[in-house]
């Protein structure tokens, strides 16, 4: 079992299931999926963007992304209906949590001057969104090797039913919420 795992089960169930009085196990929140997108904007002039974008982006995920195409045409981007601008990769099960924990202990604790995360970016269903405007945040990314810099969404969906459950779901998995004073 990994780290992730072995936090949610030994310190989070117990702790969600005597704070919000659930009765039965299945009532815990818990992390369905984790989303990971980058848009390329450049890829509009360059396709070449695109794809080193989509070799980082499973180097740090450790699986193969999807490439995302544009829905309508928007003008004042030059942009056309069916080019490519982006990358996604959803992942599930034990990749989502050793994700989660690559970002959490490793990554995060890498930006400069970082006071935490915003903990106003849940939907009232307890999703959680989060934007990296650089990968070079990454262990295993060299920072000489990474060209141009890339912008990450992370988005982690919980089962949770609000978002005070979604937020104390990550807050005991370990994300570093920023402090308000």
């Amino acid at each position: 079992m990994n780290r992730f795992k072995e936090k949610y089960t030994k310190e989070a169930v117990p702790a969600l299931t005597k704070e919000f009085k659930y009765t039965n196990p299945h009532q815990v929140p818990r992390i369905a999926k984790v989303v990971v997108s980058a848009g390329v904007g450049r890829a509009v002039s360059d396709s070449k963007h695109l794809d080193t974008a989509a070799d980082t982006l499973a180097h740090i995920t450790g699986q193969r992304p999807v490439t995302t195409i544009a829905r309508k045409s928007i003008a004042g981007f030059k942009l056309r209906e069916g080019n490519r601008v982006g990358t996604t990769v959803t992942l599930r099960g034990a990749r989502a949590e050793e994700f989660l924990d690559q970002v959490v202990s490793v990554a995060l604790p890498r930006i400069r001057d970082f006071r935490g995360i915003s903990d106003t970016a849940f939907d009232p269903f307890g999703n959680y969104s989060l934007g990296l405007p650089d990968h070079t945040i990454f262990p295993h990314i060299a920072y000489e090797d990474a060209g141009t810099s890339i912008g990450l969404q992370i988005n982690i969906v919980t089962t949770a039913k609000s978002a005070e459950e979604g937020k104390r779901l990550l807050a005991l998995m370990g994300f570093p919420f920023r402090r308000n004073v």
